[in-house]
């Protein structure tokens, strides 16, 4: 698996979710999230038995996370049973490009309020968006203010990578396009201020739309979190 990719993604999501910086390890990376369930996460852009196995042997706290590239079948025999598999996921990047489905660049341009975009969303839809300490964030919510869909950009200010993150859409909304327009939306204001390269950790749902968007998928993005003894999945 490609480091530098690896790096941008990890670069990237610190910002997105407030994590503090990551520290380089010989092995990989290691970040402090501070949350109860996600205290600290280790990433492994490589990994074989022996590297995983040592990891996890040392990290006995609960709420320690492993972010490994190699594919889940793969490191379970590797894990003990108080590791539990989050979903499955795939790293991803693509050359960004702008988009003609929002007509205005220009309400993309970062904003510390919020403000609808013209796009071509679905009648009664409305996008918005706003910035703020390095990300930016798309809202669509429905006729009656309900949400509909989510996604946030963010980025190292030094860097012209950007990590597209947090990408939903509520199960009401779906097949709708709506997935799309916040990516399309985030795309276009990634651009607006210099960047040039997305990267991204997709889930099994996620993946379809982003290949129709042009990403290319490199590895597989493994999640593995540590439980109280017992209590593993």
């Amino acid at each position: 698996m490609d480091t530098e990719i690896v790096r941008a993604w990890v670069d990237g999501w610190v910002v997105s979710r407030g994590a503090a910086p990551p520290v380089e390890e010989p092995w990989g990376f290691t970040v402090d999230v501070g949350l109860p369930k996600q205290v600290t996460r280790h990433v492994l852009p490589h990994a074989d038995e022996a590297l995983v196995r040592k990891i996890a042997e040392r990290a006995t706290a609960p709420g320690t996370w492993l972010k490994v590239c190699v594919a889940p079948e793969t490191i379970a025999p590797w894990l003990a049973p108080e590791w539990t598999f989050d979903d499955p996921g795939f790293l991803m990047s693509t050359t960004l490009r702008p988009s003609a489905t929002l007509r205005s660049s220009a309400t993309l341009r970062q904003s510390a309020t919020l403000r609808p975009s013209a796009t071509d969303l679905p009648a009664g839809y409305q996008l918005r968006l706003w910035s703020g300490g390095g990300v930016t964030r798309a809202l669509i919510v429905a006729a009656d203010g309900a949400f509909a869909a989510r996604g946030q950009v963010a980025g190292h200010p030094s860097a012209d990578c950007v990590v597209f993150d947090q990408i939903e859409t509520a199960p009401a909304h779906r097949r709708r396009g709506l997935g799309r327009e916040v990516m399309h939306a985030l795309t276009n204001a990634a651009i607006a201020e210099g960047a040039r390269t997305g990267v991204l950790g997709a889930t099994v749902d996620g993946q379809g739309l982003y290949k129709s968007l042009g990403w290319t998928a490199h590895a597989p993005l493994t999640g593995v979190f540590r439980t109280l003894p017992g209590a593993g999945g």
